[in-house]
């Protein structure tokens, strides 16, 4: 079965192991020592369980280094036929529109925005701008739910939701990563995506199945949220869940295919 894993984040070999152990520092020390952050590594660790396609996701924790990460990616999409690309922005650059219609225009798949690392909410004003022109033309995704921040509170998906109905929208980690009883009803009359990655150890299998069989396996994609975890991992924590095959193979490749225009 094809398998594309929708969350991955990966950088350059001679930086790949520090940004690994800083994004595991931000998260007090979960997450898997192990694994490196490189390119080589996602594609050899992806493999072995199966994947055989991945979701880059990178972030700009700076509004200078937006440009120069969005053309790494653009460079391992070019050199990797099974890698798709998520582009970069950030509130606080001087020329955020030309950055989307870069990324427009060199065919990446989509928007990656991480509210907590980057310091500004879901719905600043500051990004409406952009939400307004890629609608219907590219998906972002969002990290949602930290209970230590209130920028990516699964509230403020929702608020954006309203503001702009033909956006599409993927809330990573169900929505809710460790807001998931106070996310549960939150999306029930709004078409949002959700990714299962970096959840499924803070959530009873129940409540996994629960939140797939409420909002349908249509809406979710599959991810490891490489180098956090190992895929195996979290690969082995899906795997538990009581699926249907049919469910399965929604969630591990057809929605992704939706959301990549495949």
């Amino acid at each position: 079965m094809k398998i594309i894993d929708f969350h991955t984040h990966v950088y350059p070999d001679a930086i790949a192991r520090k940004a690994a152990d800083s994004v595991r520092d931000f998260y007090e020390g979960m997450g898997n020592p192990d694994v490196d952050g490189s390119v080589d590594g996602l594609l050899e660790k992806g493999k072995a369980v199966g994947t055989t396609h991945f979701v880059i996701l990178p972030v700009a924790m700076r509004p200078d280094r937006t440009r120069h990460i969005n053309d790494f990616i653009i460079g391992q999409a070019q050199t990797h036929e099974e890698i798709y690309g998520f582009g970069t922005v950030h509130a606080a650059m001087d020329d955020l529109m030309g950055e989307v219609d870069y990324i427009l225009q060199q065919g990446l798949k989509g928007i990656k925005m991480h509210p907590d690392f980057q310091l500004f909410a879901i719905d600043d004003p500051r990004l409406f701008p952009m939400y307004e022109h890629i609608q219907g033309k590219l998906p972002v995704i969002f990290h949602v739910g930290d209970r230590r921040y209130d920028n990516s509170h699964p509230a403020r998906v929702r608020k954006l939701l309203e503001l702009f109905p033909g956006l599409q929208v993927i809330a990573a980690h169900f929505g809710s990563y460790q807001l998931h009883e106070e996310a549960y009803d939150l999306f029930k009359d709004k078409e949002c995506f959700f990714d299962v990655s970096s959840s499924l150890m803070f959530m009873e299998p129940g409540q996994a199945e629960g939140y797939i069989d409420r909002y349908g396996a249509e809406r979710f994609v599959y991810g490891s949220d490489y180098p956090m975890w190992d895929p195996r991992e979290e690969m082995d924590r899906f795997m538990k869940l009581k699926l249907t095959d049919a469910q399965r193979e929604q969630i591990f490749h057809k929605t992704a295919e939706y959301l990549l225009k495949l």
